[in-house]
């Protein structure tokens, strides 16, 4: 697969703060790698520091073979950015936009295709001021894909978007990947970077604390998983007390609740309930997440740690 990018012991402090301390990591190609940890973690800092656009106070950075801050403007013509603060003229209009900053390369790809695929085609006359929210961060993405980048650098791509406009950026995300690009994004939403990335690195208080795929961050907690459930007729609760997947069972008011470990938990739950003779009519499945892990790394939710 390849290293496209490789930091190690990357340190940035503004004064007597340390924003990052240490950070080492390597992202491979054509993988969506996401940098996870809550607000004021040191995301926005490492990654602009990967991009050349903020100079590290030590450590040692390569993306594509290339020091960011010596080799800046070759680097640019190759990667592709997305800020997490980003704004243009409020009177210039999509496509305008997207001539500008084609004429900033070399070589572009045809930014009406790219409007078509992002579904801002209808918009490529409309003022930047008058879009949505989300429609901002789709031309935002849009002009982040203009020269044809190998990287595509994404900072917080869809905070303060509704949960509809989220998904859609999701899909974006999955869309750029499938082309074989190489994503690089930072999110303090643990769902989102659950989600979307092969690889994820947890950063708090400026130190990557894990790394590894969402997948076996979350296995190596060996927490139980949780079924609750309500339902009508029959129910052989003794059944479901033996079955090998469940390590203890609390039924209360109507409704059971079933903990146990293991992917095939809720289909044995579930088939046991029908086997006699019950209907269920609510269901609740309750897995560990990225959250967790969070929680048993720092003994802190994501929330508290972002109000600290």
């Amino acid at each position: 697969m390849g290293t496209v990018i490789e930091v190690e012991s990357l340190r940035k402090a503004y004064g007597r703060t340390v924003a990052v301390d240490g950070v080492s990591f390597e992202v491979r190609r054509g993988e969506v790698f996401g940098m996870v940890g809550p607000n004021g973690a040191g995301k926005t800092t490492t990654i602009e520091c990967v991009e050349g656009l903020r100079r590290p106070d030590g450590g040692y950075i390569r993306v594509l073979g290339l020091d960011p801050q010596r080799d800046r403007i070759q680097l640019l013509q190759r990667i592709g950015v997305q800020l997490q603060e980003s704004n243009l003229a409020p009177r210039l209009k999509v496509g305008e936009a997207m001539r500008l900053f084609a004429s900033f390369y070399p070589r572009s790809v045809d930014g009406e295709i790219l409007l078509e695929r992002l579904g801002l085609a209808e918009k490529r006359d409309t003022y930047y001021d008058k879009l949505s929210g989300g429609q901002k961060q789709r031309l935002f993405i849009a002009l982040a894909l203009i020269n044809d980048p190998e990287i595509v650098f994404l900072d917080e791509l869809t905070t303060g978007l509704d949960p509809h406009a989220r998904r859609d950026m999701w899909d974006l995300v999955r869309e750029v990947r499938d082309q074989g690009k190489t994503v690089f994004l930072t999110t303090h939403y643990m769902e989102e970077a659950e989600e979307l990335c092969d690889r994820v690195a947890i950063i708090d208080r400026g130190r990557v604390i894990a790394l590894d795929t969402p997948e076996a961050l979350i296995a190596s907690l060996d927490s139980e998983s949780r079924v609750a459930f309500t339902y009508e007729g029959p129910l052989d609760v003794e059944a479901l007390r033996r079955l090998p997947e469940v390590s203890r069972l609390e039924a209360e008011n109507g409704t059971v609740t079933v903990y146990g470990r293991g992917e095939s938990l809720l289909p044995a739950v579930v088939n046991a309930v029908a086997a006699g003779g019950a209907v269920i009519r609510t269901l609740q499945n309750r897995r560990a997440s990225l959250e967790d892990v969070f929680l048993a790394l720092t003994g802190r939710p994501v929330e508290e740690a972002e109000d600290a």
